[in-house]
């Protein structure tokens, strides 16, 4: 700001303006009106201030301390002190202060509105930018109004992220941020995703690029190109798309995934560590500690031992002797108070009535329950004390009753609900104790829930119950000569004590008699307590602090509780206070959320007077965030007669029971110890005097001394207790006779924390006598002084570096305002993921706020917690108000919030996942080797024994009399002479009866006819393209003959949809105008279609060629058919869209037409006798092949099903089959998964039905991809009891070049000489017909390297691969690196190279490029075999030689499919396959429908259909971040949340991921959300 300051800015004005900022980032302030005052306020100081530019990027600087001053001064009185500094609050505002200056503009998650409730979205939607005005902004054009829609919705806020006028696109754009102009300069750029070496490919059917001068032709008609698709209505036609380079254009995605690439740009703060190097062997985990990190320097910490406890001549031998002295001696002395929700006394226990109250249940708990013989409790055993927490009274007579009984009780909480969170694993506490009775009152036992008949039900997890209730007027007397045997205090249990652990799970403590005499009477030395002083009690009184003070040590010295309820406490949080002031109380315990509390409701409050007050007792007190509380207090209350000296924080646990309290004290002059320690220092676990004022700080406040009677020492937290050094943090460890001696019916877990024997650094131990682990980490300061940093159940241990679960929740609160979520509701845990502990925080959002100051909210909330504690969040969570489960008394239950986050149960309203910051152990990126010589790879295999990856099918031999004929149409001819009358087809109506039907002959005259309207009334020449649109059926194969027979080219087209005519029909017109054709041929009902208003408003029908209807032939047929010369002439274009959206015509001759037809012959057994099923697509590929092909060359019957009419009756085929006996049939994937989801309940009524597959001999997936072995193990189990045998179920596998490679039918093995050796990696069993395809299960990591190496079925990253069929004859394979072009070793994943007959002859058009032509179809090795010409197929795969031999003795070559090459993704130097991060991801919910990845940019985007409730939109997307880190090593970029049917999938069933792409840049998807992860 410098070069533009006229003079400094005064500070007085520099403080306006933080208090401006203030104001706007609490919303109390518009934007608006935000800019008009700050312009106003600085217009004297910036002399250009006056734009918006201006205003929002040369924001002073705001300096904490001001910031915090206005923060104390606005708020006093409304926030949380518990989790509240100043210092700290002045530390997160400094941070997102600094981050002003940055300007990280962080992309905002699209949400439907149907799941946002109460919306601003509204508010922030860019407007409509597709009208005229957008075309016509010139250069000069101001387009400030764009620039500020489209960074809207993604800034993070004035105040803190970065200015509202900088694009997110202004990196790319040179400064001027306009997406608009950006998409105009850059829309003709073109990308592929192909070969490196491919500078051109055919056009892309999704790339809706626009036309340009030096475009050919053919790419002007691509602009409004859809794909076949299902629900193809979700892409419009669009105007603009993406540019080469990644560049996004216009578009809101486009710009948001822009921004989220910015942002990853940003240079991390830490260094990426690499933790483990992944290479394809084994996965290496090399830790690498920090050198400069901060270690421990003092000398080894010395035990640090309490006060002796003094003998005090009239102490009680045991609580219940005191309890009978303070009974007989002073009845009418009160025992405890308990009080209504108005704050009145209910009920006063005098220590009469508690002694002989006791008495009376103690007799009927021994002598009433159960039969005089046969006594439900005796001695010894476990009770369960039910209570709720506003009846003191009767818990506390019920506790004293057990300790007289000598029974043990084991106080719980009362369960609300069946399923109440935690309850479950209370109740298996209560079933490892035995305990089969429960004490209850009265009110409570009616509160319970009861089933219909009035019972109790049993809860669940727990062990069956009888509930006792204890009320007097339920009690029998005890006969006058029944006496409780008072024993001195020895080692029975006295109680036992629940603990809820970090995982969920519930432990008992068990405390000894003599434990519990001993600690209360350390508890009355230290806190000097008398006898008759009174105590108000504001904790649980079942547990912990509220248990030993409250209802233990208050009888021992006869005190009087005031017990105040926590339902009081919600109504009147000043109601301690006021019992304070009442009865002139000399000690109160609480926590440092009842001081809160009473802070916020002290105004008015005149008559306070705590000068009575000797002692207060802050229970949480070991938790350093309550010193702002007790701070915070003391200030306010102070002029109010409290003093300072009174304020006694204690350290306890369950296990030790009280580790340190502080002693309250007479004299003031003694200030309270105080440490402000370094957040880094303590992540390393190393106690650092903060010197340098730095901003992540910790300032902690001593607990006081060590209890009387103790031992305490400080030992490392993991692995053998070692001592600590003095100035090092670890865990506290107590040797007393009062702490806790075992978890009850744990003796592992017990050894392991009340067995502990410390040792020095020379190996001796310390002490004798053994130690209890704690579980708070602190350290002893100067004059034995304890100080608490955290507790183990809280430390999250991530990267080697320690953090507390508080102090991210105390970050978390620090950052302002806090309008957006409850305070009271934060959850912070960790998850493993990737070998190291995540930080993820959860909180409850309020219903009140929108979706963008909560984003906002949560963008601070990352930046201060990556910035103070050095550490990223993985996930922040916000979940609508009150759906966290919680606990007894209101908390949030931990656990149960992480297992609903693990089993993506949330239901989060928003999330914001930072895993690019967070994972910093990803495997090293893989470096590309340079190149190696052709001679180094050779003598390289042959060194390794390893051979070249090449296999062959058998050879085409000639013996049939229709092998003389060189044209399929002489075959025709030939046919329809020697057997007129066979049938060669029939086609089945949706209800399996047949509609038609041809024979030889009359297909003959049918093509005869078909010619003479092309010649006569086409008037065609020889070599003119016909298209072909027609329906699946018995049209389209006269029509291709008709064609052959006049001498034209036919080119098969998939008709227009009538019910998507304007997506569908853009399609067909390219393909028409593409391949050139003369003339249109089709039947009357889609002429008419072609013809209606809707085509006409969809295309221009005026470009069409000629359109002619074959339902009307005419009766004469040629003069002459035309015989082909040239059997290398052009017989027919199979054109086709690739699963990337390209569109390719592929020219196939009359010789690879004949080839074909005989090795298809050869492979599948065809001849005239045989009838072969066909449910597949009959316009490209192997589909078209089999439809109209094969029946004419080899003779046999083909029963036609189109596949389209399985949508209204899935069995047809299935029925067809079994009804007509057919031994062969062919089918793709969308048939196999229609009749696997549509049949999967049918099964019982198809076999009434009387289906019956036991004849089918092969059932042949016809695809181009890896074979879906899930699919196919599915169908083949389903149908399996219909008679379908699992082994009959094999794939073929075709591509562009060579529509058929392999084929699996007929299963021609010798079975006299099969072998087949046992090996693990390979599935084969020996059967009827033959082996099944092989299946191997190979490294998945070794893959992304291009190794293959095969491992044991189960085992870890292991990837199942079925063979892709067997090799067609006269086809030869090799496997090639697709960089260099070398032959492959069979060790090597490598593309595909065939060498055929039947190759295809090339693309039709070279598409300005004859590189590419001569690329994919005539190839050549870079050494080896380099005379061979080859076919480029674009799939990579690795050949197997396996232990199976076929008829001539040659051991079978099994191929392997692993994806295409052009589909394959360049992450982090390695090679994904889409597939296998797809199934990775399905696994991860049950409500995955679909899903599909694409790369964007460098970032993954995973797009999932959603089958359920929106509302569970938002939990996969933490599922599936996780599942694909764990499983792949892959950062997830964008996570979009979709409708099903929104994945487009073409008619072979295979997913269309570019087009995808392109609809998801264009905003075209309608998604339910859309996650950017940072």
């Amino acid at each position: 700001m410098a070069d533009r300051e006229a003079s400094p800015i005064p500070l007085e004005v520099r403080a306006r303006l933080a208090e401006l900022e203030l104001e706007l980032s609490e919303g109390d302030i518009t934007q608006k009106g935000y800019e008009k005052k700050r312009s106003k306020l600085i217009r004297a100081y910036v002399p250009h201030a006056g734009g918006m530019e201006g205003s929002m990027s040369h924001r002073p600087h705001l300096g904490p301390p001001a910031a915090a001053r206005f923060h104390r001064r606005r708020t006093s009185g409304t926030r949380d002190e518990r989790y509240r500094s100043d210092v700290h609050t002045e530390a997160v505002q400094a941070v997102l202060a600094r981050h002003v200056e940055r300007k990280v503009a962080v992309p905002m998650p699209s949400k439907r509105r149907s799941l946002v409730v109460q919306t601003s979205m509204d508010a922030y939607t860019p407007p409509d930018s597709s009208s005229g005005s957008e075309e016509e902004a010139g250069p000069g054009d101001d387009m400030s109004g764009m620039e500020h829609w489209m960074s809207r919705p993604a800034q993070l806020g004035p105040a803190h992220l970065g200015s509202t006028s900088s694009s997110s696109s202004s990196t790319q754009s040179g400064g001027s941020g306009n997406a608009g102009r950006l998409a105009d300069s850059l829309a003709h750029t073109h990308i592929t995703h192909s070969h490196p070496e491919n500078h051109s490919a055919p056009p892309d059917v999704t790339g809706y690029s626009s036309d340009s001068p030096h475009s050919h032709t053919e790419r002007h008609h691509m602009a409004n190109m859809g794909t076949i698709a299902r629900n193809t209505q979700k892409y419009g036609n669009a105007e603009r798309m993406e540019t080469g380079d990644g560049v996004p254009v216009s578009s809101r995605v486009s710009a948001k995934i822009q921004q989220l690439v910015n942002t990853l740009k940003q240079p991390r703060r830490p260094p990426l560590r690499e933790f483990f190097v992944d290479d394809f062997d084994e996965l290496l985990e090399v830790q690498q500690p920090d050198p400069n990190q901060p270690r421990p320097e003092g000398a080894e910490m010395m035990p640090v031992r309490g006060e002796a406890l003094g003998v005090v001549t009239n102490w009680p031998p045991s609580l219940e002797a005191a309890l009978q002295r303070w009974g007989t001696i002073s009845p009418k002395a009160p025992c405890l108070t308990s009080l209504d929700t108005a704050g009145k006394p209910l009920y006063v226990l005098t220590y009469g009535k508690l002694w002989s109250r006791s008495i009376k249940l103690a007799y009927n708990i021994l002598h009433k329950l159960g039969s005089k013989q046969e006594p439900m409790v005796r001695p010894g055993d476990r009770v369960a004390l039910v209570f709720p927490n506003n009846d003191p009274v009767a818990f506390m007579v019920a506790f004293y009753s057990c300790l007289l009984a000598e029974v043990v009780p084991v106080p719980i909480e009362v369960p609300l609900t069946r399923k109440d969170a935690g309850s479950q694993q209370i109740g298996f506490l209560l079933g490892s104790c035995g305990v089969t009775v429960a004490l209850t009152s009265d009110a409570c036992h009616k509160g319970l829930p009861k089933s219909a008949t009035g019972e109790i039900p049993q809860f669940k997890g727990w062990p069956k119950l009888l509930w006792f209730v204890t009320e007097s007027k339920h009690l029998s007397k005890p006969p006058r000569d029944w006496f409780p045997h008072i024993k001195d205090a020895n080692n029975d249990t006295a109680y036992i004590e629940y603990k809820t652990c970090k995982d969920g799970s519930v432990l008992g403590v068990t405390v000894m008699r003599i434990a519990l005499l001993t600690h209360c009477q350390a508890l009355t030395q230290s806190c000097c307590y008398t006898e008759a002083e009174t105590i108000v009690n504001v904790l649980d009184f079942k547990k912990d602090v509220g248990l030993w003070h409250g209802i233990l040590t208050s009888v021992m010295n006869m005190m009087h509780v005031i017990s105040v309820p926590y339902s009081l406490m919600k109504v009147n949080p000043l109601s301690w206070i006021q019992k304070v002031c009442q009865y002139k109380a000399k000690v109160a315990c609480v926590k440092s959320r009842d001081m809160h509390w009473a802070l916020v409701a002290h105004k008015d409050q005149k008559d306070i007077n705590l000068s009575s007050l000797r002692m207060l007792l802050v229970a949480d007190g070991s938790n350093p965030w309550s010193i702002s509380s007790c701070d915070a207090f003391l200030n306010v209350f102070q002029s109010k007669g409290l003093r300072a000296e009174v304020i006694c924080p204690c350290a306890s646990s369950p296990e030790a029971l009280t580790v340190a309290i502080r002693r309250p004290v007479e004299d003031s002059s003694q200030p309270p110890g105080r440490g402000v320690l370094s957040m880094q220092g303590l992540s390393h676990g190393v106690v650092r005097v903060d010197t340098e004022e730095r901003l992540s700080v910790l300032t902690v406040q001593d607990v006081g001394t060590v209890m009387p009677g103790a031992l305490v020492c400080v030992v490392k937290p993991e692995g053998v207790p070692l001592l600590c050094r003095t100035d090092e943090i670890g865990e506290l460890c107590v040797c007393s006779v009062a702490t806790g001696t075992s978890y009850y019916g744990l003796t592992g877990m017990t050894k392991n924390t009340f067995e502990v024997y410390p040792v020095s650094s020379s190996g001796g131990l310390i002490s004798e006598y053994a130690f209890v682990r704690t579980g708070l980490l602190g350290f002893i300061g100067p004059g034995g002084l304890v100080f608490i940093s955290g507790k183990m159940d809280g430390l999250i241990m991530v990267s080697g570096r320690r953090h507390n679960a508080d102090d991210i929740v105390a970050t978390a609160l620090a950052v302002e305002p806090m309008k957006f979520v409850y305070r009271g509701r934060i959850a912070v845990f960790s998850v493993t993921v990737l070998r190291d502990e995540r930080i993820v925080v959860v909180a409850e959002q309020r219903p009140d706020s929108t979706e963008e100051d909560s984003f906002q909210w949560m963008s601070r909330v990352l930046q201060a917690i990556d910035s103070i504690h050095g550490v990223g969040v993985f996930c922040l969570a916000l979940v609508p108000a009150n759906t966290l489960p919680k606990t007894p008394l209101g908390g949030i239950h931990l656990s149960e919030t992480k297992q609903l986050y693990l089993e993506g149960g949330l239901h989060p309203c928003n999330v914001l996942m930072c895993p690019h910051t967070c994972v910093t152990n990803l495997p090293k990126p893989r470096q590309k080797q340079p190149e190696i010589g052709p001679a180094s790879v050779m003598v390289g295999n042959l060194v390794s024994g390893k051979r070249i990856a090449q296999a062959s099918g058998r050879d085409l031999g000639q013996t049939d009399d229709n092998d003389q004929f060189l044209f399929l149409s002489e075959v025709l001819q030939w046919r329809a002479q020697t057997t007129p009358d066979h049938i060669l087809y029939t086609l089945l109506s949706s209800r399996g009866a047949v509609s038609s039907s041809l024979t030889c002959l009359q297909l003959h005259k049918r093509a005869e006819r078909v010619a003479a309207l092309l010649l006569e009334r086409g008037g065609l020449q020889e070599g003119d393209h016909v298209a072909l649109v027609y329906p699946p059926g018995i049209d389209l194969i006269a029509a291709f003959y008709g064609c052959l027979y006049a001498g034209c080219v036919p080119i098969t087209v998939r008709p227009p949809h009538p019910q998507n005519i304007s997506t569908t029909l853009p399609t067909v017109k390219m393909i028409v105008e593409v391949s050139r054709s003369a003339c249109v041929m089709t039947t009357a009902v889609i002429c008419k279609l072609l013809r209606s208003k809707e085509a006409m408003a969809t295309v221009d029908i005026r470009n069409w060629p000629p359109v002619l209807d074959t339902d009307d032939l005419p009766k004469k047929k040629p003069p002459a058919l035309y015989k082909p010369t040239n059997p290398d002439g052009l017989a027919y274009l199979d054109f086709s869209v690739s699963t990337t959206g390209m569109l390719a015509g592929v020219q196939m001759s009359h010789n690879a037409v004949g080839a074909f037809c005989r090795s298809v012959k050869l492979q599948c057994e065809l001849y005239p006798s045989r009838e072969v099923a066909i449910c597949l697509d009959p316009y490209c590929g192997l589909g078209f092949v089999l439809w109209c092909l094969c029946s004419v060359y080899s003779g046999h019957q083909s029963i036609l099903i189109p596949p389209v009419e399985l949508e209204s009756n899935p069995a047809l085929w299935l029925l067809a089959v079994s009804q007509l006996r057919v031994r062969d049939t062919f089918c793709s994937y969308s048939v196999m998964e229609l009749c696997t989801k549509g049949l999967g309940l049918q099964t019982e009524a198809l076999k009434a039905r009387g289906l019956d597959l036991s004849r089918v001999r092969a059932c042949v997936v016809v695809a181009e991809e890896r074979p879906r072995m899930s699919l196919t193990h599915s169908f083949s189990k389903l149908f399996k009891d219909l008679g379908l045998h699992p082994r009959s179920v094999s794939t073929a596998f075709g591509c562009r070049v060579n529509l058929a490679i392999c084929l699996q039918v007929a299963h021609n093995y010798d079975k006299s000489v099969i072998t087949c050796l046992p090996c693990l990696c390979c599935d084969w069993v020996q059967g009827t017909s033959g082996p099944d395809p092989t299946t191997v299960y190979v490294d998945m990591r070794a893959l992304r390297h291009d190794r293959v190496r095969l491992v044991e079925r189960g085992s870890p990253h292991s990837l199942p691969l079925m063979e892709s069929g067997k090799i067609l004859p006269g086809v030869r394979i090799i496997i090639a690196n697709p960089e260099t072009k070398g032959p492959l070793g069979d060790s090597h994943l490598g593309e595909i190279w065939v060498h055929s007959a039947h190759n295809g002859s090339g693309y039709y058009i070279g598409y300005g490029d004859e590189m590419l032509q001569s690329d994919h179809f005539n190839s050549r090795l870079s050494f080896g075999d380099t005379q061979t010409i080859w076919a480029r197929t674009g799939y990579l795969g690795f050949l197997r030689r396996t232990e199976l031999t076929d008829a001539s003795g040659e051991r079978h070559d099994a191929l392997y499919v692993v994806g295409a090459l052009e589909e394959a993704m360049e992450l982090r130097g390695m090679r994904y396959h889409p597939i296998d991060i797809e199934t990775s991801v399905i696994r991860t919910h049950k409500s995955i429908m679909e899903c599909a990845v694409f790369p964007w940019t460098n970032l993954l985007v995973v797009v999932v259909e959603l089958e359920g409730s929106e509302q569970e939109a938002l939990d996969l997307v933490p599922m599936v971040t996780k599942a694909v880190l764990e499983e792949h090593y892959l950062i997830v970029g964008v996570v979009v949340v979709t409708d099903i049917g929104v994945i487009p999938i073409n008619s072979r069933g295979e997913k269309q991921r570019m087009h995808l792409r392109d609809g998801f840049l264009q905003d075209q998807l309608d998604p339910i959300y859309v996650a950017y992860n940072m």
